[in-house]
């Protein structure tokens, strides 16, 4: 398993919009190296590799979302909304607070780094792309276990 220390050290401190970046790069570092060009170079997942990601680094990551945020934060929070809101993808951007008045909020300045966010708003991790990464992640065989 990869080093969360870092990352476990960003969000203790409050630092959403670091600890959200670096998740972004543990995920990417996560889903490997199999494409011609690896998702850490990229610097963002196709939605064809999050199931290179090994479930212990998947909630290992969740986890400290969600330690360090009160169980506000975190891919099991939104996953959790996403199901509770009949997989509506329009309905979880406006719950979570990615999409106001019919618009994606512009990264990073329009997003809430703070835990006067809304209730899973966290982490964004590049994930406005599309859903398909999101939704790949919310049907990772880690939520199984």
């Amino acid at each position: 398993m990869a080093d969360y220390s870092k990352l476990e050290l960003l969000l203790a401190q409050g630092d959403f919009l670091a600890a959200d970046r670096l998740t972004s790069l543990k995920m990417c570092e996560a889903a490997g190296t199999a494409l011609p060009t690896p998702a850490s170079l990229r610097g963002w997942l196709y939605f064809t590799e999050v199931n290179q990601i090994r479930a212990e680094d998947l909630l290992t990551i969740n986890e400290l979302w969600l330690r360090y945020s009160d169980g506000k934060f975190g891919y099991s929070v939104q996953r959790k909304l996403w199901l509770s809101l009949n997989q509506n993808w329009e309905k979880l951007w406006e719950s979570i607070g990615w999409k106001k008045g019919g618009s994606f909020l512009r990264y990073p300045h329009e997003f809430t780094w703070n835990l006067q966010a809304p209730r899973g708003h966290l982490p964004l991790s590049n994930q406005i792309r599309g859903n398909k990464t999101l939704l790949a992640i919310f049907s990772h065989p880690a939520w199984l276990t």
